[in-house]
């Protein structure tokens, strides 16, 4: 089993991961605040942006290909190795869906 470091850019934190552990559980466990909603990797709550390093999330159904290689839902993510990233940070699709549904006058 691996361990890596993950460092959080905005918050000067970082902590201890293992390979076989997402980073929000290590969060939890360690008293760090990290926003999250379904844990099953589709609300994009836990989104993050990745700075430096890589992560393996396959189960992670709410990023397209390309935002999974930019973006890490915590709740899937798993490290590849060290990492840095930037919590609260959400990949483009999630602002695009400004969609605003309005009932129709009868």
């Amino acid at each position: 089993m691996a361990e890596y470091t993950v460092e959080f850019v905005t918050t000067d934190e970082t902590i201890t991961v293992s390979d076989k552990q997402t980073i929000l559980s290590r969060c939890i466990e360690e008293g760090l605040a990290q926003e999250y909603s379904c844990r099953v990797g589709m609300c994009l709550a836990c989104s993050a942006k990745i700075v430096e390093g890589e992560v393996t999330q396959p189960a992670a159904r709410g990023l397209t290909g390309e935002e999974a290689e930019e973006y890490a839902l915590t709740c899937m993510a798993r490290p590849l190795s060290d990492l840095t990233i930037d919590r609260g940070q959400y990949p483009s699709s999630i602002e695009d869906d400004t969609t605003t549904t309005t009932p129709a006058d009868d």
